[in-house]
């Protein structure tokens, strides 16, 4: 039985294609949040944006370990300046 895909509203459809394009969001992540798998958002980012940026797209996502979790490395930790400010319950450590 497959299963009905998902009616989007336009707002859905640009944040889709923003995810999308962003290196760290893994396609797993549109999965769980709008229920489209990968080949399904190929088939919107096609749709939606003009053939050059598509082929861009594409060649930019093809073969990316970042856009699938299993291929992902576990321990991707994120840089944090040293000079950047802690921030301890909302409040910018450092001022009085």
């Amino acid at each position: 039985m497959k299963l009905a895909k998902p009616e989007l509203t336009d707002q859905e459809i640009d944040r889709i294609v923003e995810m999308a394009w962003e290196d760290r969001t893994p396609f797993d992540a549109i999965l769980t949040q709008f229920g489209l798998k990968e080949q399904e958002v190929i088939e919107l980012m096609r749709r939606e944006m003009k053939p050059s940026s598509w082929r861009m797209w594409r060649e930019r996502v093809q073969g990316r370990a970042t856009k699938h979790l299993a291929k992902s490395a576990v321990n991707d930790a994120r840089f944090k300046c040293t000079l950047q400010k802690k921030i301890s319950l909302n409040k910018i450590s450092k001022r009085k």
